[in-house]
Parts: structure tokens; sequence; C-alpha cells
């Protein structure tokens, strides 16, 4: 499920001073989930998004909660291959059951055709019944790009956003810390 276990322990606080370790630890009482709000980190690639989302997922894993985390690219691949295979429904109650969802990575690239309207699916039907965690290291005013379709765009944010909390990292790549010995 998780590339690699991450706890918030393992974590280096001490790295990037943008993050709110209040914010952090909060979100990690899971009280989020209970009250089936939503979650979005924003901020540039390697500033910590994707590490702390995935310490939370195994946090509330540990609380009991059912997780399930997936990059935007696995979700896309998964109701593509579904698609083909005429199997939507079946993926779509595998991304509504769990309590967290978790979908990394929103933004490296542009999606491919359609995933709009399954990301907006997925959103729409999860809306104030599950939590919902993302994280994008492009602002939001780009995701109708990203989505290739500026109305589901809109209408994922305008869902996705309503009881969401924003979590704002900035800073440097903290996997660009040290430079490359050769």
């Amino acid at each position: 499920m998780f590339r690699e276990l991450k706890t918030l322990e393992n974590f280096d606080w001490s790295f990037n001073a943008s993050i709110k370790k209040k914010q952090i630890y909060e979100l990690a009482t899971c009280r989020f989930i209970r009250e089936a709000r939503d979650v979005l980190w924003l901020g540039p690639p390697g500033v910590g998004k994707s590490f702390l989302c995935q310490a939370l997922g195994y946090q509330a894993i540990k609380s009991g909660h059912l997780v399930l985390y997936r990059s935007i690219f696995d979700v896309v691949r998964d109701f593509l291959h579904d698609e083909a295979m005429d199997q939507e429904a079946k993926v779509l109650s595998r991304y509504l059951k769990p309590d967290l969802l978790i979908i990394d990575d929103m933004g490296m690239k542009q999606l491919p055709k359609r995933s709009g309207e399954y990301l907006f699916e997925i959103i729409m039907r999860r809306h104030e019944v599950r939590s919902t965690m993302m994280t994008s290291n492009r602002p939001l005013e780009d995701w109708g790009k990203l989505v290739g379709d500026v109305p589901s765009a809109g209408a994922i944010l305008d869902r996705f956003l309503h009881h969401a909390e924003l979590v704002q990292i900035t800073g440097r790549s903290y996997r660009l810390r040290t430079p490359a010995r050769g």
C-alpha cells in the first residue's frame, strides 16, 4: 500500500521550519477522518508532503481506520484498465470504501482523457461521507490544465475544498539537502 513505512517520529522536523508541527499532530489524532473532512497538501516537490501523508495514513491505520494510498497515476490507471474490462463499478467501490483515501502526486504531469471524470466521481461520492487527502505541487489554478477539463477541475475543487484543511509547505527539497557525491 505505502511506498515504505513512514512515521511522524522519523520525520526530520528541523529541516523545514514552514511545516506547522502542531497542525500535523492535530491531523494525527484522526479527528478529520471521524468528521469526514478532507486535507489538501500544497507545495513544491521534496518538501515532505508525501512523507507526512503516508505517516498520517499509518497513524490512521493504527487508530483502526481503513486507508487506501494511491498515486494519481495509479488511480487513473485503475479506472482506464477497468473501463476497458467494463468493471468501473468494481474499481469505484474500492475507492469509496476506505475511511481515508490518500491520492498522492496530483500535478506531476497532465493526466489522460477522462481522468477528471474519474477523479470527480471519487471526490463527489466521498464528499461529506469519507475523508480524502491529496498532495499537489501545482497551484489550484493549474488543475484545469492538468485534468484536461476545466469544468471537472472546478467541480472537484469546489467539493474537495468545501470541508478541507489546507496544508501549505514551502522551502527547498529535502532530497537535495546534501550535494551528490561523485
